[in-house]
């Protein structure tokens, strides 16, 4: 070949491997172009089908409301989520490092997306793809944040596609910080827990500044599969992972090496993620989840983040659970025993015992009582176990109570021995008691069937201190969320009577006044017959003193003053005080046949000791937002000065007195010193034994249907109310000082415990006359009965008194020397 045609073939070749390689480039920048365009298609396509990630902007997490007592101490939760909402400032800086040492070690410097993770990823999946393993991520913070706040948890390409998007416009509309805090604040780390703050009083009962850096560590190793690291369930991978946390903070330079060996020895000791109640106070915080269910709707109580500081008292709360239950426990025993709870098959009780009682899951809302059943019966003992395979032992001594109930009225013999009670298999409850001797065993216990409330309150506000509404609010055995404080509309009985006394008070009569005590009949009208009301014991007594009438709960007098004083002012008290609005003014009405609430009883009672001054029960104090600010505040009064840190010689702040006075001060204590008679010398004689000024006054209602004690201290108000659910009788006898005032009094024991009597407080424009306590009359020095009586100016009684028979029917008195007289009112 010659020399030319070699170059030409040279030539051709080259052109050849030219126009392939060009070739070549056309088609890259063909499918460059191709994919350009369907890469913006495939962007176009899914990113018109986000949603808005601008809504972060305005995010605001469904977070805990948290129910507080007046001392701060939590008393209850309300939430969907269990989160708690932190600023990014307010989170310690050890805990952002761990978690971007831990998630993404590229947070800072990255656009929202991991290239080089991707790609190990990608190489990841492609190796996953034959093995038939689940495909993994490489998703930073940024693309977690948009996939929990703006995706679905789906596992697929088209999600990761969204994902990034995503991440890409997050990056570009919001700082690292604030991406940061979305984070932290929403991730999801087991065990109910929604964020870091969250997890830290979760797993360790802590805040997040109280963790240690290994604490830190193990929440940083959470957010990928909580479960798998549970700190009990799976506690050495769990150890593990914090560790393999500790080692990536040390390569990031987060953490000294000294501090990282630290770190590792640490053990992981978790504490009780339900974070027990400091005290039970269910029916409080109920109460007060219905106020703030009125007042911001379900969406504020359960997700707003409300920090409610509450007016409850957890000393006081405290006692007002115990003496309560111990009241109805008593009362309970007194009428004898109904029987077991439940009873295990023979089949049961000769295999696995323990566990055929654990299926039962029985609960009796109350601490310290257990479920127990019952292995072996001899005379003198019976043998139980419990459901954690614990045995134990309840002595004949402890069962001795429990006669058999016939009826509210009759009990069984006596017990004899252990197994006249109980047999092989028969579940009861149970509780350690612990003997004189330092010794313990078991007692046998009945959750009553009967019910009732306390109320402790603050005279001079109203704040309500303390409240019970039954037994127990959610036991499995006689659990019950009805509040009878609150919710229970209840005839009260005598305890209405202190209020027709101040309306003849305000009506011309005193203390001593006297009034006729003898049989009194009226027309009902058509078709009701006669109304003949009696006193308790059934007796008449003549002419007797105001101050006797109240302290003897005599009935009699009370209905021969209501009609002298008229039943509209007797109404017109009942609205002032706020027992009942519409309170119908019929005789009958003033023994207490109309209807009201503890809570309104005892309220009623607060505004007689505080002088006449009006009050409503109240349960919070403040409610401050998730993020501080105060939205609520139960006194708004003015007060210059309050605010002052220091003092400076300044002039002492005066808070207005903003009340309404809804009766005469003077007429209030003429009360207040009438009702401590009650406690002196008339039906609530058992309180006196608190040693303590107290004043108050019982209730019984008809057929012992209802009983009450509702009185007070000077600076402190309780009511006390016992009865059924389905009202029947409590059984005869069972009144007001019997059943009601045993527990008003050991509540004021505990309550006042350590605190100087203080006398109740008397107001101007009265004058003190020494009086004998019977009479009424001024009598001499050393007389045994001698009383200081209280009377307005110019109302003192002479040597002789005049007394309201009734016969008049509607005025004049009678004296004492005249001799009774048939009215044509009806009265006798």
């Amino acid at each position: 070949m010659s020399e030319e045609q070699a170059n030409g073939s040279s030539q051709r070749r080259r052109w050849s491997i030219l126009n392939i390689v060009l070739g070549g480039l056309a088609g890259l920048v063909i499918l460059a172009i191709v994919g350009a365009i369907g890469f913006a298609v495939m962007l176009y396509h899914y990113g018109s089908q986000l949603p808005d990630y601008q809504q972060l902007a305005d995010y605001h997490p469904p977070v805990v409301t948290r129910i507080q007592a007046g001392d701060g101490s939590l008393v209850e939760e309300y939430a969907r989520q269990t989160r708690l909402f932190v600023p990014i400032d307010e989170i310690p800086e050890e805990v952002v490092e761990a978690f971007l040492a831990a998630e993404d070690k590229t947070f800072f410097s990255h656009g929202g997306l991991d290239y080089m993770g991707i790609a190990r990823a990608a190489f990841t999946n492609v190796i996953n793809s034959f093995t038939g393993r689940r495909p993994v991520g490489a998703s930073t913070i940024t693309q977690q944040v948009a996939k929990n706040f703006l995706l679905t948890n789906e596992v697929s390409y088209e999600r990761k596609i969204k994902e990034a998007i995503l991440a890409y416009r997050i990056e570009r509309a919001f700082t690292k910080d604030q991406i940061l805090e979305l984070y932290l604040n929403e991730i999801y780390l087991g065990v109910g827990a929604y964020g870091v703050a969250a997890a830290s009083l979760k797993y360790f009962d802590k805040s997040l500044d109280e963790m240690t850096l290994a604490e830190m560590a193990y929440l940083a190793a959470l957010p990928k599969a909580p479960n798998n690291y549970h700190p009990v369930r799976r506690h050495d991978a769990a150890i593990g992972r914090r560790n393999w946390v500790l080692e990536r903070m040390r390569e990031e330079d987060f953490i000294s090496a000294e501090e990282l060996a630290a770190a590792r020895e640490e053990p992981l000791v978790p504490q009780d993620a339900s974070r027990p109640n400091v005290f039970q106070a269910k029916y409080f915080a109920e109460e007060v989840r219905r106020i703030l269910y009125k007042q911001y709707g379900e969406k504020g109580v359960y997700e707003a983040g409300l920090s409610v500081r509450t007016t409850l008292d957890p000393r006081l709360q405290g006692i007002a659970e115990r003496v309560m239950r111990a009241g109805l426990v008593a009362y309970d025993r007194r009428h004898g025993w109904r029987g077991v709870v439940d009873t295990l098959s023979a089949e049961d009780m000769a295999g696995e015992w323990a566990e055929a009682l654990r299926e039962k899951r029985l609960s009796f809302g109350v601490p310290g009582w257990k479920a127990a059943v019952v292995l072996g019966v001899a005379g003198d003992a019976a043998r139980i176990g419990f459901a954690d395979g614990t045995e134990g032992r309840i002595p004949f001594e402890e069962m001795k109570w429990a006669r058999l109930e016939v009826s509210p009225e009759e009990l069984g013999p006596d017990v004899e021995s252990a197994t006249q009670l109980l047999h092989r298999g028969d579940i009861i409850a149970t509780e350690l008691v612990k003997t004189k001797e330092g010794t313990t065993h078991y007692t046998l216990r009945q959750v009553p069937a009967v019910s009732g409330g306390l109320v402790a309150l603050d005279p001079h506000t109203g704040r309500v201190l303390a409240m019970v509404g039954g037994f127990n609010h959610k036991g499995d055995v006689g659990g019950s969320e009805f509040n009878r404080a609150t919710q229970a509309l209840r005839q009260p009985g005598s305890s209405f009577k202190p209020f027709v006394y101040m309306a003849g008070l305000d009506n011309g009569f005193t203390p001593s006044s006297q009034v006729l005590d003898a049989p009194f009949v009226i027309d009902q009208g058509a078709g009701l017959g006669l109304w003949k009301p009696a006193n308790y014991s059934e007796d008449f007594y003549g002419p007797s003193t105001l101050r006797t009438g109240i302290e003897k709960s005599r009935n009699l007098m009370t209905v021969r003053l209501a009609q002298y004083v008229g039943m509209d002012k007797v109404a017109d008290y009942a609205k002032r005080f706020n027992i009942d609005p519409k309170l119908q003014p019929t005789l009958s009405m003033s023994l207490g046949a109309g209807e009201t609430t503890l809570m309104r009883m005892t309220a009623a009672y607060g505004m007689i000791v505080n002088g006449g001054k009006k009050i409503e029960p109240t349960f919070i104090d403040r409610i401050q937002d998730r993020y501080g600010k105060t939205i609520f505040r139960q006194d708004n009064r003015a007060c210059e000065g309050c605010s002052n840190v220091t003092w400076n010689g300044q002039t002492a702040p005066v808070i207005a007195d903003e009340r309404e006075q809804v009766i005469r001060p003077q007429t209030a204590y003429q009360m207040v010193s009438m009702l401590e008679g009650v406690v002196q010398r008339g039906t609530g004689r058992t309180v006196a034994q608190v040693g303590k000024p107290l004043a108050g006054k019982t209730g019984t209602t008809n057929d012992y249907f209802d009983a009450w004690f509702v009185g007070f201290s000077p600076d402190l108000a309780v009511g006390i109310y016992i009865g059924f659910d389905q009202p029947r009788t409590l059984g005869r006898r069972e009144t007001g000082s019997v059943a009601a005032a045993p527990i008003f009094r050991d509540f004021m024991t505990a309550a006042l415990k350590n605190q100087p009597g203080i006398p109740f407080r008397i107001p101007s424009g009265l004058r003190l006359v020494q009086v004998n306590a019977k009479t009424g009359l001024p009598t001499y020095m050393g007389d045994p009965s001698a009383i200081l009586e209280a009377f307005l100016p110019g109302t003192e009684p002479s040597s002789t008194q005049t007394v309201l028979d009734g016969s008049s029917g509607g005025g004049a008195d009678s004296t004492a020397d005249d001799k009774l007289k048939v009215g044509t009112g009806g009265l006798y």
